[in-house]
């Protein structure tokens, strides 16, 4: 029997027809709408056709149209023909409850003060069982794209509904749209650049700002843990940034196995602090060859039997040296906070007497013991030089736990004076480097101090990563329309 040669299929070609819309400012604006034979595909793009599939609608748009009320405002009317007019839309609400609070809406011929709650669908509100939860009773009005069924409140009253399909501009969503499903670093890396100077300054100053007050949550934490113990509570924070984010984990560890005020008392003897730290690290297990670390072997058994200590499990942290550098061998940062523990055990007082940032500075101007001058691990030697902790790292410890430490203490203690030095600290310190900055520089973000890299690192991370458009004023703006944007 003779094979059928399966035949080729010739490709659809998609039909385009001319549609005229209003862009919502008076001009008429004309779209290419492409069809295909495959349902539920259409492709609209001001001015030519789009590779992209018609995307759907959001409540987080839809917030966004309301909070500025970026629809037209003329004769806005309820599903049932009541005339709405909107003197307040309310403060946004980011927890649970309703999505605006403290609203006030004139429908029909009463001003009403209370809640507005925002859905796609008006049936999402009985998905969300909304009629049951009390938080949702002083709703004052449904905010919907569709309003696909009358809903009620849990006094059983019907909730009056304002659709806002066909209300706005298409072109905001289109922009959102185009926003949130970029591919690229960072969404709005081809629009940015023609986002105003201004908008971009008065957002890093809140980014920065918000950045320390989000690490008040991690150092409030830690205040807990150690009864209000700040001392203690600075003690760990540091030991985790010595480890530079390789070795941060094994760190934290190694601090809270070594209380602060127990190598207090050995302040005054390096070998013990040092075997103290090497001991407990996992790092003086074995036998060695040199004088140094035999010694350090023998003075840890000690302390150990004096204190109880037991090193921390092998199996609990890994020690990385893999694709170090050797001037941050894990060898290398414990040798230098010895020092810095020898040197400063009651460190953090003296961090919040500083009166200018080279004071500040001075007090990690710190060096490995004369050892590691031609040693990166135990038993193993290498060209001689002095471990000193760089000028990069040290700005690093500045940035990342220093003056976060004297932002919080300043806020908790009510010390504005404190607050504001931590911020002039960070306003006088260089930059860091790093990939992630290297990419903002690119797309001409400011980048002159660690105050303008801290703002731009919590944007990425915060933000940019997670597609935050609507709540970042870059998006927004670019959102709502920017004279360079497209």
């Amino acid at each position: 029997m003779k094979k059928k040669t399966p035949r080729k299929l010739k490709k659809d070609k998609p039909e385009v027809r001319k549609r005229i819309i209003s862009s919502g400012s008076g001009t008429a604006v004309p779209l290419q709408v492409t069809k295909s034979v495959h349902p539920g595909y259409e492709k609209i793009i001001p001015g030519k056709v789009s590779p992209a599939v018609k995307p759907t609608m959001t409540e987080e748009f839809l917030r966004f149209v309301w909070q500025y009320r970026l629809f037209d405002n003329r004769n806005l009317t309820t599903s049932d023909g009541d005339p709405v007019e909107i003197f307040r839309p309310g403060d946004s609400n980011t927890d649970s409850g309703p999505d605006f609070s403290n609203a006030r809406i004139r429908i029909g011929q009463t001003t009403w003060a209370g809640n507005v709650e925002i859905h796609v669908n008006a049936s999402d509100w009985l998905k969300h069982h909304h009629s049951e939860n009390p938080s949702y009773k002083n709703t004052i009005l449904h905010v919907v794209y569709k309003n696909d069924r009358k809903v009620k409140r849990n006094d059983a009253e019907l909730l009056p509904a304002l659709e806002l399909k066909d209300k706005f501009d298409p072109n905001l969503f289109h922009r959102y749209t185009n926003l949130v499903q970029n591919k690229s670093w960072i969404p709005c890396e081809r629009q940015i650049r023609g986002v105003d100077n201004l908008i971009i300054h008065q957002w890093i100053d809140r980014l920065s700002a918000d950045r320390l007050e989000r690490r008040t949550l991690f150092i409030t934490q830690t205040l807990e843990d150690t009864s209000n113990n700040w001392n203690e509570s600075f003690y760990r924070h540091l030991a985790r940034n010595f480890g530079f984010k390789v070795n941060s984990e094994p760190f934290q560890v190694l601090a809270r196995s070594l209380p602060l005020n127990l190598v207090a008392k050995h302040k005054d003897n390096a070998d013990h602090v040092e075997a103290l730290y090497f001991g407990q690290a996992g790092l003086l297990e074995g036998e060695f060859r040199d004088d140094y670390p035999n010694r350090l072997k023998k003075e840890y058994d000690f302390l150990r039997q004096k204190y109880g200590l037991r090193p921390i499990p092998a199996g609990a942290v890994q020690w990385k040296f893999m694709r170090l550098r050797p001037f941050n061998f894990p060898t290398v940062r414990i040798a230098q906070f010895s020092n810095l523990m020898m040197r400063s055990s009651n460190l953090f007082p003296r961090i919040l007497e500083a009166n200018d940032l080279r004071e500040l500075s001075t007090l990690f101007d710190i060096t490995a013991s004369p050892y590691w001058n031609n040693h990166f691990i135990f038993d193993t030697i290498a060209p001689g030089r002095e471990k000193r902790l760089g000028t990069g790292a040290a700005n690093n410890i500045l940035i990342n736990t220093a003056i976060p430490f004297l932002f919080v203490y300043g806020k908790k203690k009510q010390i504005n004076q404190l607050c504001n030095k931590a911020i002039d600290f960070l306003s006088k310190i260089p930059g860091e480097e790093n990939e992630i900055i290297d990419r903002w520089k690119i797309a001409g973000m400011p980048v002159k101090n660690a105050f303008c890299t801290q703002a731009l690192l919590e944007l990425k991370n915060e933000y940019c990563d997670k597609r935050k458009c609507l709540s970042c004023s870059i998006g927004s703006r670019i959102i709502r329309g920017n004279r360079q944007s497209s």
